[in-house]
């Protein structure tokens, strides 16, 4: 586990740095960030995409993982447990008085409001939910994320999850520069599921084929692809009602000895 606190500690200097510097930034630089930002991650996104296999398993597993989290309204769940977080630290740091306790139009609830942010088109860019969401999205998709925790609970090699986290680190700098502090907490997903895969990795790693690794990698990168469009402004795209691809994948290849008897690839 000691290379996923690593990790998390890497996103979380990384996101503190952002905001330090955020701080010294016009309204005009801070765009440049945004957009720059937004550049970084499409090329990274680009360059996983292309890692897959079989184009029909990865087209298959987008739409189908799209549609599935949609009907399930997944992206607007994580948004809410966004939400929730970012009144938890704030609720921390303000104290207001007895009279501002009493239930407002403002803070009636936090369903309202995100009801309300939703129905405007998404989150503001710099919102805690958007940043979480997005962060908690890219530190975790990739190969790096299972073979390095596979590598580090079986072999004790961490030299994989070391060089993830100092890229996290400085992708965490930019995240946090354009979007705000949600970014430094997606390192508590970045434990649950990277310590997860520690743990578990005995059982998982005879799964985790040169395929399996290929495909997750390319469907990952299309996920990244999404949030890179999403911080340049080209579309808004609802990136975690995907996040169901990465299940489809995974049962596609698992499948795949049996599905390739019956489709000709």
């Amino acid at each position: 586990m000691l290379a996923v606190f690593v990790n998390c500690a890497s996103v979380i200097l990384g996101s503190l740095l952002g905001l330090l510097f955020k701080k010294k930034f016009t309204p005009k630089l801070e765009e440049v960030i945004q957009t720059g930002a937004g550049i970084i991650t499409l090329v990274l996104g680009f360059q996983m995409a292309f890692k897959f296999q079989n184009i029909i398993y990865f087209t298959l597993a987008i739409i189908l993982g799209g549609i599935t989290g949609t009907l399930v309204d997944l992206d607007n769940k994580i948004l809410l447990l966004g939400k929730k977080i970012e009144s938890l630290v704030y609720r921390k740091n303000n104290k207001p008085n007895p009279v501002e306790n009493e239930a407002t139009p403002e803070d009636t609830s936090l369903n309202t409001e995100l009801n309300t942010e939703l129905k405007n088109g998404a989150c503001a860019k710099t919102n805690f939910s958007y940043a979480f969401l997005n962060s908690s999205v890219l530190f975790c998709v990739g190969a790096m994320s299972i073979l390095g925790s596979l590598k580090a609970g079986i072999e004790k090699d961490y030299t994989i999850i070391f060089t993830k986290s100092i890229l996290d680190g400085f992708m965490a700098i930019s995240f946090s520069a354009a979007m705000g502090i949600g970014t430094a907490f997606s390192a508590f997903t970045v434990l649950i599921y990277q310590g997860a895969l520690t743990l578990l990795s005995t059982v998982i790693k005879p799964f985790c084929t040169e395929q399996m690794l290929a495909e997750l990698t390319g469907c990952g990168g299309a996920l990244i692809i999404m949030i890179g469009i999403n911080l340049i402004g080209v579309k808004k795209i609802k990136t975690a009602n995907y996040l169901f691809a990465l299940i489809f994948t995974v049962i596609f290849v698992l499948l795949n000895p049996y599905l390739a008897k019956i489709i000709p690839f």
